[in-house]
């Protein structure tokens, strides 16, 4: 298949993964009849998938595959990736399988392609873009992995418009079959890099090869909108094709309804790319107010004896730090209380310095026990419990410190890209 459109029936192995529940919506909208599979835990793309109407199948039945006589099946590389036994059992029979990384690609061929990469703040820009083309009348698709955006709905679309608006992963195609990033099955006739930091240990060795594969990525777009502030300005060097952004150098002001500096800089890239497609700076301020933010990024959950309790996705060091940051510059006389919940084993003790640094920042940190990827294999005894703060393995544990010292006026923010979420709601 050249283009997704060809497909009548597709199903989604995985497809409660931010970036799958997306593609499915943006598939659903097509007209496209779609069905997945997934483990049975609750996922923050849950209640989106059901206000879809797409079904679910709980587990990797081949069965259940089988009977929906698919066209097309796509994976995640969670969940054994190729070697699920859903998608052996496609292939066994012939239907075409495909990796949601190239199906994305496959999604944004025949539209004008818009790929937001970055390590940090790469959801978040480009769900401001999208928002700001929807508010220009331009009826944009998209696929931006965050469950929902306030203000538009849905992370996934498929509009009549000319763009496509996506999320750039640097992360690889298959782990253990196919090491291609993930981003390389796009050809952006724009693309923005919001930063360059190192991460996903489990696939890149150092720094060095993750700039490699943002320097590929470049190759192969038309256009480049750098962040000027970091060091992707310096790894992405042709001068022909780039344009810079950063805080300062805009002919207005435009009001953010979410905070901190790392989303004026988001802002800034978002503002940048509108503006050379020639949307005006009424329109984009529109935009900006119109734009609440995205599912499980500073998302206000709700109030506890006066305490305010948030969800963020936060899970790199740089990112705590970040979002530290924005919430000292939103409750400056609160006391700040984090949980933390690390994520995979190899970036935890790849980057355990710099999470103790990071994690230092709040005025009480609570570290739960690791949440380790479905893509992970290994473990590492008491690596958790290095990170600093006061160690907290259990949701129970948590629960029970939460129930014995949350004061009124405390800010408790619980953070991380596993099930932490969940934690949260259970405790309100």
């Amino acid at each position: 298949m050249t283009t997704l459109d060809q497909a009548k029936r597709i199903y989604f192995v995985g497809i409660k993964g931010v970036a799958m529940a997306a593609l499915a919506m943006w598939a659903k909208d097509t007209g496209t009849i779609v069905v997945g599979s997934d483990v049975a835990e609750e996922f923050p793309t849950d209640e989106e998938l059901k206000n879809a109407g797409i079904d679910i199948h709980e587990g990797f039945d081949e069965d259940n595959l089988v009977a929906f006589c698919p066209d097309l099946v796509i994976y995640t590389g969670a969940h054994g990736g190729r070697d699920n036994r859903q998608v052996l059992a496609a292939m066994k029979r012939g239907i075409p399988v495909v990796p949601h990384g190239k199906a994305l690609g496959l999604a944004m061929q025949g539209k004008k392609q818009i790929s937001v990469a970055g390590s940090h703040g790469k959801t978040t820009t480009a769900a401001m873009i999208a928002t700001i083309l929807v508010e220009a009348g331009m009826d944009p698709s998209y696929a931006i992995g965050c469950g929902s955006i306030r203000g538009l709905g849905p992370a996934g679309h498929a509009g009549k418009g000319d763009w496509f608006v996506a999320e750039a992963d640097e992360y690889v195609t298959d782990p253990g079959h196919d090491l291609t990033p993930r981003f390389l099955w796009q050809n952006p006739d724009m693309l923005v890099v919001t930063n360059i930091d190192y991460d996903h240990p489990d696939v890149y060795p150092d720094l060095r090869s993750v700039q490699e594969a943002f320097v590929a990525l470049q190759k192969q777009s038309k256009f480049t909108i750098v962040n000027a502030l970091d060091q992707a300005s310096s790894v992405l060097r042709n001068i022909d094709t780039i344009k810079t952004f950063e805080f300062g150098g805009f002919m207005s002001e435009l009001t953010l309804q979410i905070p901190g500096k790392h989303n004026v800089l988001n802002a800034a890239a978002a503002a940048t790319v509108c503006g050379k497609i020639g949307i005006g700076w009424e329109v984009m301020k529109q935009g900006f107010l119109r734009f609440g933010g995205t599912k499980r990024r500073f998302e206000k959950l709700g109030e506890v004896r006066g305490a305010l309790i948030y969800d963020d996705y936060a899970h790199h060091p740089k990112e705590i730090e970040s979002t530290i940051a924005a919430f000292r510059d939103r409750y400056p006389k609160r006391r700040l209380i984090v949980v933390f919940q690390p994520h995979t084993y190899s970036r935890t003790k790849a980057l355990l310095t710099d999470f103790r640094r990071a994690l230092a920042m709040a005025d009480i940190s609570l570290v739960t026990d690791i949440y380790a990827s479905a893509r992970e294999t290994h473990s590492v005894d008491g690596l958790a419990e290095r990170l600093g703060g006061i160690y907290l393995p259990t949701r129970k544990d948590v629960t029970q410190w939460v129930v014995n010292e949350l004061q009124a006026d405390d800010v408790i923010v619980f953070m991380g890209a596993g099930d932490i979420y969940q934690w949260a709601r259970a405790i309100i």
